[in-house]
C-alpha cells in the first residue's frame, strides 16, 4: 500500500520507518520539504535533523502535506496535535477523502505550562473534530496510548497489553486492525471501542500517561486490559 504519514517528529519517523520496512511506499508530509532538509539543529524534542534521519532512509520520500495525502491509499496523522487540523487542511479534503486516516495524534495544551492539558476533552476528541472537518475521510483513532517505539514493536513491553481503535468506518477498522497485526500486535490486544466519540477516552488517558512517565522513568510501558 501507500502511505501518507503526515509529521516528521519522532513519532512520524516511527511509523513511516516501520511502514517502509513492511515493504509499503511511504510519503513523508511536511509544509516546506526544502525548509524542513536544511534544518540542523535539534528540535524542541531532542529529534536529530531529519535531513539525518532521511539520508538513513532514503526509500521515505519527503514531499507536501497536499503530495503525500494525494499519492496515498492512507493518511496517518502522525502530526502534533494542536496543529493537526491546519495540516489536515493542507493535505486537502479532496487527498482525504474515502480514505481510512489513521489519527495518533493527542490534543496536548500546553498554554498553562506542564504537564500538559487536553483542549479539545470530556465532550470532544480531536478525532471528532477531524471527522467533522473532513467527513469524506474515514478517521479511525489509535496508537495514541502508547510510546512510539512501542506503536511498532509492541514486544518491547513484556506480557499482554493493549491498543485500542475507534471509528465509524468498520472496513477502516478492519484495515487499521490488520495494520496493528503487522506491527506485531496479537489479534486480542487490539480492542475495538466503537465509533468515532469513544476517542475521547483514550485521548483522555494521556495525562495518565505522563504521569505513569514521571514515575516509571522510561516509555516502554503500556496498558493492558484484564478481562474475565
Amino acid at each position: 500500500m501507500r502511505y501518507a504519514v503526515l509529521g516528521t517528529g519522532s513519532v512520524g519517523r516511527t511509523l513511516a520507518g516501520k511502514l517502509a520496512t513492511l515493504g509499503h511506499e511511504v510519503a513523508v508530509g511536511t509544509r516546506d520539504p526544502s525548509a524542513t532538509l536544511a534544518r540542523t539543529g535539534t528540535d524542541a524534542y531532542g529529534n536529530a535533523p531529519y535531513a539525518e534521519w532521511q539520508a538513513a532512509h532514503p526509500a521515505v520520500a519527503l514531499v507536501t502535506f497536499a503530495e503525500a495525502a494525494a499519492g496515498a491509499d492512507a493518511v496517518v496523522n502522525a502530526s502534533s496535535g494542536a496543529a493537526s487540523l491546519d495540516v489536515l487542511a493542507a493535505a486537502g479534503a479532496a487527498n482525504l477523502a474515502g480514505k481510512p486516516l489513521v489519527d495518533v495524534a493527542n490534543p496536548l495544551d500546553f498554554s498553562h505550562g506542564t504537564p500538559p492539558s487536553l483542549d479539545p476533552v470530556n465532550t470532544d476528541s480531536l478525532a471528532e473534530q477531524i471527522q467533522r472537518a473532513f467527513p469524506a475521510a474515514k478517521v479511525v483513532k489509535t496508537l495514541n496510548t502508547t510510546n512510539a517505539a512501542v506503536m511498532v514493536d509492541p514486544a518491547r513491553v513484556p506480557g499482554p497489553h493493549s491498543v485500542f481503535v475507534s471509528g465509524d468506518d468498520a472496513d477502516a477498522k478492519k484495515a487499521v486492525t490488520a495494520l496493528l497485526e503487522s506491527f506485531g500486535w496479537p489479534p486480542e490486544s487490539v480492542i475495538d471501542l466503537g465509533g468515532i466519540a469513544t476517542a475521547r477516552g483514550t485521548e483522555m488517558l494521556l495525562p495518565v500517561w505522563l504521569r505513569l512517565y514521571g514515575v516509571i522513568g522510561h516509555p516502554d510501558f503500556n496498558f493492558h486490559i484484564a478481562r474475565a
